[in-house]
């Protein structure tokens, strides 16, 4: 229970990083009259879809994590059951 706390601690500290930055992005972008309204789009759109990649990277890799683990269950599984047979045949 306190590891999911704990987890969820960091994840909501993370997400307010984000929005903090994404918030400090955009009241710089707005405040700034040096840089023409295009240009202003162009990076607000470049570092959202960095977001949206680094967000599907991390999914990816949990996944992928995941998979691993679902599959070292699977044969620890069958090399208990192949123990289990291989002394029941030598009792």
């Amino acid at each position: 229970m306190f590891e999911k706390h704990h987890n969820q601690l960091i994840l909501n500290v993370n997400f307010l990083g984000v929005a903090m930055s994404y918030g400090l992005l955009g009241l710089s972008l707005w405040l700034s009259t040096d840089i023409p309204l295009a240009t202003k789009g162009y990076w607000a759109m470049g570092i959202f879809l960095l977001t949206l990649s680094l967000v599907n990277v991390v999914k990816y890799r949990f996944d992928m994590r995941l998979d691993e683990d679902r599959l070292k269950r699977i044969e620890d599984a069958r090399n208990e059951k192949m123990l289990e047979e291989a002394i029941k045949e030598a009792a």
